[in-house]
């Protein structure tokens, strides 16, 4: 028996239904593992069809090509290390989340999910059967425990495992990121560790699937709960550890420690990822957007650049009589800054001609909100007009702030397809335009330096619909705003709650009410990067009919 088991692990970016370049991915990790003389070689949760597939796995067909190519890969990787891979595993007429081993050619073990997630972005219960508990698999004679992600949130698969004999556990995982994730999972992961005395491989997938970020984060852990190893954030690698036989059971080497970026770098690179992916998965190469001259679209055209070139990305300026000449000007310099193409294109002879046709029927009303809204959904209609006739797609730049009060416009400003600043509040902004200012990494393909002008940070913020206008005529300081919001919305607290904290109460209904009329509007909002664990779509889940509001705190 031999005193040395080595694991490749495989932190990769799967994509939701490409069977074929998935089962690509694996035999290239496979092979990796193979010219390093590894004894096992591990992909990550449902790898083969990619995560989350949502009701696309209900789909028999679908299913069968997944179980299919799993097999497919047991043989053509019979001469070389086992391999373990996640895909839709059917038993009895009833499907579940399964783990496959593979190794000689064929299928020696099928680990099936016990615990289904039925919260926050997941909803297994809807599509997976639950499992009984399986035991240890065996490679090279090593015997291994396989929880699969949710299975080791719980301490029972994990202590059943290490009741039946298992020496080291391997945790296959589908786990987004939201702010904070990385060190709940140490901490849980540790509990784990703890419990059995086992070491634990925490193997997480990379890449962005619709609003969800997979942030990688793969680690070892020796008994103890010592980190012998952890891989980069957000980061595809493929690497390997070697495990050491000792009188008290198998040791990782101590390998490769890689920080964890604090979460302002976290949340910017889960932006750039998640935008990257969704163009290069859904098949988009060029982006456009309206660049206003303020700080919203400014931080998402330099997202736009960092994922995907500033070759790829048209700012393109519309303004109005009300646009003001800072606008103009910052507009500008933060397109060149970045190094994107740049155009302007005035709204206003459209403008005149929309006024013209509605004037008889508007006659003996005054102007107000609805001409305001004209000059945003002038401003959705050439920008989609770009998108179509350029094959670009549009990126909608509201941020969490504007998104939860319902200051956007449907059908305006909210248009496109995607929004990588949707869960970001509006004062986290600023702080994100200074660090993009400030800091410069390799997986950024924008310029270094600011690209985002001094003056777009520090300008008070303003739609600039109207003469004069500052988003605080119709908002609350955006440090009360977001204060009252992260109350209301991440934390569920009541009026009263927040009126204890110091909220006049009248502010905070006026709050409370705006969130509650504009859920038709997030409704129908483009769908944006996951930054939190209650962000506007499968986080958070409220009806737009609603009557009720909280009156606690009177």
């Amino acid at each position: 028996m031999s005193d040395r088991f080595r694991l490749t692990l495989a932190q990769l970016n799967p994509t939701v239904g490409d069977i074929d370049g998935n089962a690509t991915k694996a035999r290239a990790a496979w092979a990796e593992g193979k010219a390093a003389g590894a004894d096992l070689v591990a992909l990550t949760e449902m790898f083969i069809t990619g995560y989350q597939t949502q009701d696309l796995i209900l789909k028999p067909a679908f299913q069968q090509d997944a179980i299919v190519a799993i097999h497919r890969l047991a043989a053509e990787c019979a001469d070389g290390p086992a391999l373990a891979i996640g895909g839709p595993a059917r038993q009895g007429g009833t499907l579940y989340n399964g783990y496959y081993i593979l190794q000689g050619g064929k299928v020696t073990a099928t680990v099936l999910k016990h615990h289904l997630p039925n919260d926050a972005v997941f909803d297994e219960k809807r599509i997976f059967a639950s499992a009984d508990v399986h035991g240890p698999y065996t490679v090279n004679g090593v015997r291994i425990g396989s929880p699969i992600c949710e299975d080791a949130w719980h301490p029972d698969v994990a202590e059943t495992l290490a009741e039946t004999g298992a020496e080291i556990l391997l945790i296959p995982n589908g786990s987004p990121y939201h702010r904070g994730k990385p060190n709940l999972r140490l901490n849980l992961m540790v509990s784990r560790v703890i419990e059995t005395d086992l070491p634990l491989v925490y193997l997480n997938m990379v890449g962005g699937q619709d609003d969800q970020v997979f942030d990688g984060s793969s680690m070892v852990l020796n008994r103890g709960g010592h980190l012998a190893l952890q891989l980069p954030q957000f980061d595809e690698i493929v690497t390997h550890v070697d495990f050491h036989r000792t009188e008290d059971g198998w040791e990782a080497t101590k390998g490769q420690i890689a920080p964890i970026p604090p979460i302002g770098e976290a949340d910017y690179r889960a932006c750039v990822l998640s935008l990257g992916d969704y163009m290069r998965k859904t098949g988009f190469k060029k982006a456009v957007l309206g660049l206003s001259g303020g700080i919203d679209s400014a931080i998402v055209a330099a997202i736009a650049c960092d994922a995907l070139g500033p070759e790829n990305v048209h700012c393109v300026m519309l303004p109005s009589e009300y646009t003001s000449a800072h606008s103009l000007e910052d507009a500008e310099k933060c397109a060149r800054a970045l190094g994107c193409k740049f155009d302007t294109v005035p709204i206003s002879d459209a403008r005149n001609a929309v006024t013209s046709t509605l004037a008889p029927l508007f006659a003996g009303t005054e102007p107000g909100i609805t001409e305001e809204n004209i000059q945003s959904r002038l401003r959705g209609l050439l920008l989609m007009a770009l998108s179509n006739k350029f094959g670009a797609m549009l990126l909608t730049t509201g941020n969490k702030s504007e998104m939860a009060v319902g200051y956007c416009t449907i059908y305006g400003d909210m248009n496109g397809g995607y929004n990588p600043v949707k869960d970001m509040y509006k004062s986290r902004m600023f702080l994100t335009a200074r660090w993009r200012n400030e800091h410069h990494r390799p997986w950024m393909k924008g310029p270094a330096g600011e690209v985002i002008p001094e003056r777009i940070i520090t300008k008070p913020p303003s739609a600039e619909l109207r003469p004069d206008q500052k988003d605080e005529d119709s908002l609350p300081p955006y440090e009360v705003l977001d204060a009252i919001l992260e109350g209301l919305v991440e934390r569920e607290a009541s009026v009263a709650d927040l009126v204890a904290e110091g909220f006049e109460r009248d502010t905070v209904k006026k709050v409370e009410h705006l969130l509650y009329i504009a859920e038709y509007k997030r409704f129908q909002s483009a769908p944006g990067t996951r930054l939190t664990q209650k962000a506007f779509w499968l986080d958070r889940r409220y009806p737009i009919a609603n009557r009720w509001r909280d009156k606690s705190g009177a």
